[in-house]
Formats: structure tokens, C-alpha cells, sequence
């Protein structure tokens, strides 16, 4: 049997109809060679016991899974690209693949692609993906997950035997298919289409759909398009916050790399943070710094303001206006909740809390290049400060610049402390993701096919997430 029983199989998506995607057949490519399967991952959708031919069959060929979206559909949808409005958006080099439910929880997850060959929204491009773009977006995914980030799971990563054409990194390089994991890829641009056409059928039924299938606690809802955009701009302040407790630079904040379900997804040119740095960006073409690492939530914020646009098509504005409000706030709550959960202290109450998480962020500016952003919490995990001043930083810790938020987190409790006696903690530092560490791992797949060190960065990443213990709900 190529599925196990959790395998529940359930595709909503082909119910919008032909004004919302396009169904499209992947390329036929010249070799399939796998390179990544998330089994974790798979087990969640009752998909880890394929062997490993069935796993190429179905994510490397193309072939459907069972009882599920058969042909697989580009979708539909424009966007604010570094907020220029760019009406021949859509899948250009992907498409929904499969959708089923979480094991557990019940959630509808979806598998979809990128780098599976032209589209009808492929306009000049060739539809495939880098086999570094691909490594990247693992090891994006596989950090943020580690780090508490709602994020898309890399779900398998496949060589596809193609020499690719491409300006922004040595040519011709290799090529992939990655396929990915997420709750929902219909995103703020998916609206925007139908705005674009004032079709405001269009955009009740995509509301509807939505909430049917990803917010089913708001079908009672008085006015549902407020109620989405409320629950949107929640989910989108929890997701923009954990960002920045990560140190991360999602790099294109664009409408259409923004999704209804709160998580980021589509890693391009994305950068862990080396030090703390507001202006920091990831990507070279980022010349203004829109997308920076400070601006990050008024990136988020902007965007969502696009899509209360659109939902005016559907409602009234003064709901919208209350829902976009409620962004703010909750910002402001979810910064202060990834923040400690980040240093492992319980709360103290809202006044103290934020006063540590500032103290925290000047903390990290005042150590400048000589502090790296994941290496502070690492060293003041659970808030033992012993551990700290005992470490290789010990001497930075101990200058004048630090006494404040040494004083103020010694007032606070640690959460679940037994996590200290995980192994991970008693080396001297932590696992990072940084720039120069992926060109580095990248190196040795690049000259000499040597896939080890990416799997042993792997490896650690996952044995950092097991140990840090941070929660993605």
C-alpha cells in the first residue's frame, strides 16, 4: 500500500473553479534524483511509508496521489511587487499538488511545488528552480521551524538533470523540484486579482471558501470579510514576530509572497541576521532597504492594508479599518510572547515584559559586531545568568551596557528549565544559519557532488529544535 491509514486525502481547492487556477501538467524532466524527504513531515499526512521510487514517482514525476487533485492547478493571482503593482503574477513555476488532512489536528495542509515546469503564468520564464535555490529553501524552513517560526515545511527536494540559464548566480548550475508542505498557499495577491477585475462575486466566494476550510470558527460571523481580515492580521502579527525574535530577513515581502494562513513560505534571497541590525537586508536589489530587517512589520502591515483593499469590494470599510487596528496590538503581544520565549522566562505581566524585551533589543545593539544575534540567546537561555557570565561572551556580558537587562531578567522565572540539561546546551555555541555557512555547504554539493554536510547541518538543526522546545502554535 503506497499510503499508510492517516493518509485522509480531502482536495478543496478544485471547488473555486476555472477563475481561480488552471490546471497544468509538471515538465518531463530528465532525471529524478532525490536529494531531501521530510519523513517527519510526511507522517503528519500519511505519507512516510513510500518507499523511495513511490516518492519520486509521485514528487519527482508527477504522478496523483490517491483520491486527490488530478490534474494539479497553477493558481491564479496579482501582486505589489516592492510595492508596484503587477497585474501577470501567478504560478509561474508551481502548482497545488495535493491536499489532506493533518494527522491530529485535522487541519487541511496542501502540497505544492515550485520549479515543476511552465505555466500559463510562466511569461518568459522557464519554470524551473535552482538546485541551490532548493537546498536553500530547506534549510530556511528547517531553522525557522527549529526556531519557532510558522513557516512551510520542505517536504522532498529532487534533482531534475537540467542546466539552468541565471543571472544572479554562476551558469549554467543545476536544477530542482521542491515540493513543499503548508497549510494554504492562497495568498493576498490571490485576492487582489479579482479586486484588479472589481469581482466582487469573486471575492465573497474566495471569503467563503476560506473560511470554510482554514477559519471555520468565524462562519458565524456577522460581517465575514472583517472577521478574515481580523483573523489575518493576528496571524500575520504572530508570524512577523517570531520573524524578528528569530533575527530573519524574509528579504520579499511582495503581496503575493504573503498567504491567508499566517506563515511565511517562498524563500529567496532571506538571511539570518549575523548581529543586530535594523537596516540589515537580505536581498541585493533591496536598494531602498523597503524590506529590511526593522521594516519588517511595516512591510507585513502595508500589505495587509492591500488586502482590507480588495475586501472592500465585499463589505464595508469602517470593519476593515477596526480589523486592520487590531494589527498593532497584537504585534506589540506576540513580540513580547516570542521574545521570552526565546530567552525561556515565564512572563511577568505586560508592563515588565516589555521593558525586558527593550532592554533585550538595546542589549543586542550595544554588543554591535562583537555579539551574533542567535549566540545572546543561546547564552541566556532560561535566563541563567551563570551560564552566561561563564561562557565565551562571559566579558562582553559583564559591561555596563548589559546591567540593565541583566537586572531585570534575573527577576523572572525560567520556563521548562529542564530543557538546559539537553546536550545542545553544554556546547559553546549554538547552530546558526548564516550567509557564508550555506556558500560554504553549498561548495562541496557544487565541486564534488557531497551531499554530507548538508545532511549533517540538518542533522544539528534538528537536534537544536528538539532541544529549544519552542512551540509553532
Amino acid at each position: 500500500m503506497p499510503v499508510s491509514p492517516a493518509y485522509r486525502p480531502d482536495p478543496q481547492f478544485p471547488s473555486l473553479g476555472g477563475e481561480f487556477a488552471d490546471p497544468v501538467a509538471a515538465a518531463d524532466f530528465p532525471q529524478t534524483l532525490l536529494r531531501f524527504r521530510n519523513d517527519r513531515a510526511a507522517a503528519t499526512v500519511g505519507l512516510d511509508t513510500l518507499t523511495d521510487d513511490e516518492w519520486v514517482a509521485h514528487f519527482g514525476r508527477f504522478a496523483p496521489l490517491p483520491g486527490n487533485i488530478d490534474p494539479p492547478l497553477a493558481q491564479r493571482y496579482h501582486g505589489h511587487q516592492f510595492r508596484s503593482y503587477n497585474p501577470d503574477l501567478g504560478d509561474g513555476r508551481g502548482f497545488t499538488f495535493a491536499q489532506m488532512r493533518e494527522a491530529g489536528s485535522g487541519r487541511l495542509l496542501e502540497l505544492g511545488t515550485k520549479g515543476s515546469g511552465q505555466t500559463p503564468w510562466s511569461r518568459s520564464g522557464d519554470g524551473r528552480l535552482t538546485l541551490k535555490g532548493g537546498v536553500r529553501e530547506v534549510l530556511a524552513t528547517a531553522m525557522l521551524e527549529a526556531l519557532g517560526v510558522p513557516t512551510s515545511r520542505s517536504f522532498s527536494l529532487i534533482e531534475t538533470g537540467e542546466a539552468l540559464i541565471r543571472g544572479d548566480e554562476p551558469s549554467p548550475t543545476r536544477s530542482a523540484v521542491l515540493v513543499r508542505l503548508s497549510h494554504s498557499h492562497i495568498r493576498f495577491g490571490s485576492f487582489q486579482r479579482h479586486a484588479y477585475f472589481e469581482a466582487g462575486d469573486r471575492i465573497t466566494t474566495l471569503v467563503d471558501h476560506v473560511i470554510a476550510n482554514y477559519y471555520p470558527d468565524l462562519e458565524g460571523a456577522n460581517d465575514r470579510p472583517a472577521a478574515l481580515l481580523g483573523a489575518v492580521c493576528q496571524r500575520a502579527a504572530r508570524m512577523t514576530a517570531r520573524w524578528m525574535a528569530a533575527g530573519f530577513v524574509h528579504g520579499v515581502l511582495n503581496t503575493d509572497n504573503m498567504n491567508i494562513t499566517g506563515e511565511s513560505f517562498d524563500y529567496g534571497p532571506y538571511r539570518f541576521l549575523p548581529h543586530s541590525d535594523p537596516n540589515f537586508t537580505a536581498a541585493y536589489f533591496d536598494h531602498q532597504g523597503l524590506y529590511s530587517f526593522g521594516r519588517q512589520p511595516e512591510a507585513v502591515f502595508w500589505n495587509l492594508q492591500q488586502l482590507a483593499g480588495c475586501l472592500s469590494l465585499a463589505t464595508e470599510s469602517d470593519p476593515l479599518v477596526e480589523a486592520l487596528n487590531g494589527f498593532g496590538p497584537a504585534y506589540r503581544r506576540e513580540l513580547m510572547a516570542a521574545m521570552l520565549a526565546r530567552l525561556g522566562v515565564v512572563s511577568r505581566g505586560e508592563d515588565e515584559d516589555a521593558a525586558l524585551v527593550q532592554a533585550s533589543f538595546r542589549a543586542m545593539a550595544e554588543g554591535g559586531d562583537r555579539l551574533r544575534w542567535e549566540p545572546f540567546f543561546f547564552d541566556w537561555f532560561c535566563g541563567r545568568e551563570d551560564r552566561a557570565l561563564s561562557g565565551t561572551r562571559a566579558t562582553l556580558y559583564a559591561e555596563e551596557p548589559f546591567a540593565e537587562f541583566r537586572q531585570r531578567l534575573a527577576t523572572y522565572d525560567a520556563d521548562r528549565p529542564e530543557r538546559l540539561g539537553h546536550p545542545y546546551f553544554a556546547q559553546p555555541d549554538p547552530e546558526e544559519l548564516l550567509y557564508d555557512q550555506i556558500e560554504a555547504l553549498w561548495a562541496f554539493i557544487a565541486e564534488s557532488d557531497d551531499w554530507s554536510v548538508f545532511q549533517q547541518k540538518l542533522d544539528r538543526i534538528e537536534v537544536a529544535r528538539q532541544a529549544w522546545g519552542l512551540s509553532l502554535t
